[in-house]
């Protein structure tokens, strides 16, 4: 049986390459009107993935278009709730309506990082998503505080990013550092292919972490983007491990 590494991507968010990056990973994230997305988007987006066997999942945020959901909001815990409730339910019912199902949801930028370390956010985000009693895997960071809450009540996929670089205590490198992003597809791929066959993770303080990944994130909005995945594709199919598809 052929060796599989998992892909996902960010995408519905208006960006050039959603069309050119279905066809090469394993399972979107759809922005569903929180940082970014409308209707119109959102069924585009479900249908490009249908068309290319890719897993479809919710990517809700902090209803903050203007930040694009990258900044922590403060909001009653009820407002957050109908939010995330909203965006998820809503391109639930457009992927059913397409004849498509729904996988999985993955949290969106500044509220994904603040389930990862804020044990009330975490808490208050699984209690909204046991409210939907529906069946979706959760995409969430490794060693995070959600991920600790919501074991045994959901199915967990643990996700590693491709692109980003890591602090020494798990979390992301900030947006505002210069070295928060990798953009040269030959560190990209090292950095995966440490993380995927060494089960490690290299820090910029250059501390090795240990790595549990169940699938790989590349932004859409990373430079590079396509080019990026494609030379995954191509080092990753010379030592025999193709990308997972539906």
């Amino acid at each position: 049986m052929e060796k599989t590494i998992h892909i996902n991507c960010d995408l519905g968010e208006g960006r050039k390459f959603d069309e050119q990056l279905m066809p090469l990973i394993s399972a979107c994230n759809i922005a569903c009107g929180g940082h970014a997305g409308n209707l119109e988007t959102m069924h585009r987006t479900v249908r490009l993935a249908m068309e290319n066997d890719v897993e479809i999942g919710a990517h809700p945020s902090y209803p903050d278009r203007q930040n694009f959901g990258r900044n922590h909001l403060e909001m009653s815990e009820e407002d957050l709730k109908l939010s995330i409730e909203g965006q998820v339910l809503s391109l639930k019912q457009i992927t059913e309506s397409e004849g498509g199902k729904m996988s999985h949801i993955k949290l969106h930028g500044a509220l994904y990082n603040d389930a990862a370390k804020d044990e009330n956010i975490a808490r208050m985000i699984i209690e909204c998503l046991e409210d939907l009693d529906e069946n979706f895997k959760l995409y969430v960071p490794l060693k995070s505080k959600i991920s600790e809450l919501a074991m045994g009540k959901f199915e967990l996929i643990f996700e590693a990013f491709a692109d980003r670089n890591y602090n020494k205590n798990y979390s992301l490198v900030s947006r505002s550092e210069n070295d928060a992003l990798i953009t040269e597809k030959e560190e990209v791929f090292k950095h995966v292919f440490s993380m995927y066959n060494n089960r490690k993770i290299s820090t910029v303080s250059g501390l090795e972490l240990e790595a549990k990944a169940d699938t790989f994130c590349v932004h859409s909005d990373t430079p590079s983007s396509v080019e990026i995945i494609r030379f995954l594709h191509k080092k990753f199919a010379e030592k025999g491990i193709g990308v997972k598809k539906n």
